[in-house]
């Protein structure tokens, strides 16, 4: 049983668990689950546009993949809302383990359907549902993640504690596209057409199997249990999260929209670029995705330990402007085939996310009381899916298409970070804020 105590620094904290077992287990699910969620979107890149839309030619196939994938996106809002809802009134941990095998079931499912020459319509169809089930999960895990970790930690060091399950989304990343890639290099394109891709999906459950294990040895929230005992939960805290912090969801997720579209187009756009249009092949395109996430998993907590020492602001600032910046350099070298260049380009642009998305956890969760905490960073992070993330590949090809140029996307790239940088500049600093500060706000 957990013992609450409140520090000197007004922190509420828990004795019984090392707050880096905390911070492993948040690590290793939020990697579980994220890749889960990005080896979707790398399949989709590589092999649903042939398996699941063969009629059409490659770059509108990927375009019906890619909005299959988006529905995913538009699920997160409501997945957030529902497990925010929850993780205010009944918990954190339950609902991170109900996420996990929500998501992981999806994923295996996913691992078993027939394609499009198999049963015809009926393969996109059940693609997309469970889709929706993934976006549904997800949308509930990076809220109760986070704050699990916020919430045992302290006010000095919050950026890097928060960094590392912010973490988790690189190390899935990383671990979706290197399976990919053992599968692709093992097999014939044949092979890999026809059960190879299937693989990295079933191994889902021995992950999740993990994952749950690793979550069980966790203590609920110690702030959130304070406020259990001292009956002051709320009935609808979403509601109360949007009526009373309009601004800071405003923010939030005017925050969110660079972080969001960068990461797609740099990690699921920029696959199908490189291998439809420069014409690279699917393993060299996956291997530069994969030294670009180890660097990403290296980059996202030093962004949030920096967070720490001079801001939130300044660093998410840094990022915006950055990755605005990076995004003309990226597709030239991108054009050039060659694959230094190549992993170049997703390198740095990596890096420049890193530093948005690195102090991010901790940022959100600053702007609101633990009362509405899980509602509150759960609505801002997710609304803004909507329109970012699960658009950006489609938008990017349309553009592609359109212009003929990826110059276009550039500047799309370049507009949304404007408005982060203006969000990042416009956000009020809460480095080094204890939560009993922030609650009595």
């Amino acid at each position: 049983m957990a013992t609450v105590s409140v520090s000197n620094t007004g922190e509420t904290t828990s004795s019984s668990k090392p707050l880096h077992k905390v911070i492993l287990a948040s690590l290793v699910g939020t990697t579980i689950e994220w890749y889960d969620f990005f080896l979707y979107g790398t399949a989709a890149a590589l092999v649903f546009n042939r398996l699941f839309f063969p009629q059409t030619d490659p770059l509108t196939g990927a375009m019906l993949a890619f909005a299959t994938y988006a529905l995913g996106f538009l699920a997160r809002p409501l997945g957030g809302l529902v497990f925010g809802h929850y993780g205010d009134r009944i918990g954190r941990k339950k609902l991170l383990m109900a996420s996990l095998v929500l998501m992981g079931a999806a994923t295996v499912l996913i691992g078993c359907l027939p394609t499009y020459s198999q049963v015809g319509l009926l393969a996109p169809v059940l693609l997309v549902l469970l889709r929706l089930v993934q976006g549904f999960a997800v949308g509930g895990e990076w809220g109760g993640a986070v704050l699990i970790v916020a919430e045992h930690g302290d006010a000095a060091r919050r950026g890097f504690w928060c960094s590392w399950p912010q973490a988790g989304v690189a190390a899935g990343n990383l671990l979706a596209a290197a399976i990919l890639a053992v599968m692709a290099g093992l097999q014939t394109d044949a092979e890999f057409l026809a059960w190879g891709w299937r693989v990295p999906f079933l191994l889902s459950a021995v992950l999740i199997g993990v994952g749950w294990w690793v979550r069980t040895t966790v203590d609920e929230s110690p702030l959130f249990a304070e406020l259990q005992r001292t009956a002051q939960t709320r009935r609808a805290p979403a509601l109360e999260a949007i009526r009373t912090r309009p601004r800071a969801l405003a923010i939030g997720a005017g925050l969110r929209v660079a972080e969001n579209i960068s990461y797609y187009v740099i990690t699921a756009f920029s696959i199908t670029y490189l291998t439809e249009v420069v014409g690279l092949s699917r393993q060299t395109a996956l291997k530069a995705l994969i030294v670009g996430a180890a660097v990403h998993f290296v980059s996202i907590p030093a962004f949030g330990w920096l967070s720490d020492r001079i801001g939130r602001r300044p660093v998410y600032a840094l990022g915006a402007l950055g990755t605005g910046l990076w995004a003309f350099a990226f597709f030239r070298l991108l054009d050039t085939g060659a694959t230094p260049a190549v992993m170049a380009a997703i390198v740095v642009g990596l890096v420049m996310h890193a530093a948005m998305y690195g102090p991010q956890a901790a940022f959100l969760c600053e702007m609101f009381p633990t009362r509405i905490r899980y509602s509150g960073v759960s609505l801002a992070y997710q609304l803004t899916s909507i329109v970012a993330g699960s658009l950006a590949p489609i938008i990017a090809i349309a553009l592609l298409r359109q212009t003929g140029s990826a110059t276009a996307v550039a500047v799309y790239v370049a507009l949304v970070s404007a408005i982060s940088l203006a969000a990042a500049l416009l956000a009020r600093e809460t480095r080094g804020k204890s939560f009993a500060e922030i609650d009595a706000q």
